[in-house]
């Protein structure tokens, strides 16, 4: 099976159900593992926001979306001279990959009949599951399940290893101008690593909001995890955001994240988010994350 991958989270799910060696096509943003973009045909491309301040890739973002423009550009021949059986995207933001119905439409210009897989989770549990649908779709459900397996038998490690404590109050940004609030699986990592998240949408869309939603929210703990960034881009950021909660919430905590790494992107490296928020929450309960993941600002 030729598979496609339209969305970096897919592309790190392929490669840990083991089936790069069929992956034939990625996006730009695919960046993990880092040989998924260098080796495969890139299929999507879009702005390079790299050099953008958080506020003007904001309105570049909320300009296009009002003028109906499309952030990513599909290269539909690169697409066409693959000749996928399967192309993995979703429906989920429209800021983060192109829609299912794109692809489709370009499919049906360029004769091609590949399945078209939108994966939309809104919980961590729902993001295991789109780990299981894909090894259904790609014909290895038991690899699927091996891994799903494994990734809730570290859920449950850090469950146990974090059982009775007090549960500090966690603010995540998701991003810092505008401030927005986590929203989707991520307060779902906030629970599971042993914290209250607050100032957060469970299962919803996350939304613009103000620094004072955030400010009297009360957080223990502030996790600046800006998506699209890694942990340089978020540790600039935070630093800011630092600076916000020293006044208002003077015992907070405030750290940054790799977001893409550990946060945003809904795939297997989830689960390693909960493991570094676990750290952060509960010291001495939980291993250290590894160098890169997070890093403590105030």
């Amino acid at each position: 099976m030729r598979l496609v991958s339209l969305l970096p989270s897919a592309t790190e799910i392929v490669y840990a159900l083991g089936l790069s060696d069929q992956l034939v096509g990625v996006t730009f943003e695919c960046d993990e593992p880092a040989a998924a973009r260098s080796e495969k045909t890139v299929v999507v491309g879009g702005r390079d926001t790299r050099g953008m301040s958080p506020r003007e890739i904001d309105d570049y973002v909320k300009g296009a979306t009002a003028a109906g423009r499309d952030l990513y550009t599909l290269h539909a021949g690169a697409l066409a001279g693959l000749d996928p059986d399967l192309i993995l995207t979703q429906d989920l933001c429209r800021v983060c990959a192109l829609p299912s119905g794109h692809v489709e439409d370009a499919l049906g210009h360029l004769g091609c009949r590949a399945d078209v897989l939108s994966l939309d989770p809104y919980t961590l549990d729902e993001v295991l599951g789109t780990i299981l649908t894909v090894g259904d779709r790609a014909g290895v459900p038991g690899r699927a399940g091996v891994l799903v397996a494994g990734l809730r038998g570290r859920l449950d490690a850090v469950a146990r290893a974090v059982a009775g404590r007090p549960r500090p109050r966690v603010a995540v940004v998701e991003w810092v101008d505008p401030p927005f609030t986590a929203g989707h699986w991520v307060p779902d990592l906030v629970a599971a690593a042993g914290g209250e998240p607050v100032a957060a949408r469970p299962a919803a869309k996350s939304v613009e909001t103000t620094w004072a939603e955030f400010t009297a929210a009360r957080p223990d703990v502030v996790i600046v995890a800006p998506c699209g960034f890694h942990l340089d881009g978020a540790a600039r950021q935070a630093a800011a955001v630092a600076a916000r909660f020293a006044a208002a919430v003077p015992g907070a905590q405030v750290w940054a994240a790799d977001a893409d790494g550990i946060v945003v992107r809904p795939g297997p490296r989830l689960v390693d988010g909960v493991e570094a928020f676990a750290a952060i929450l509960h010291p001495g309960a939980v291993p250290e994350p590894p160098p890169g993941a997070v890093t403590r600002l105030r």
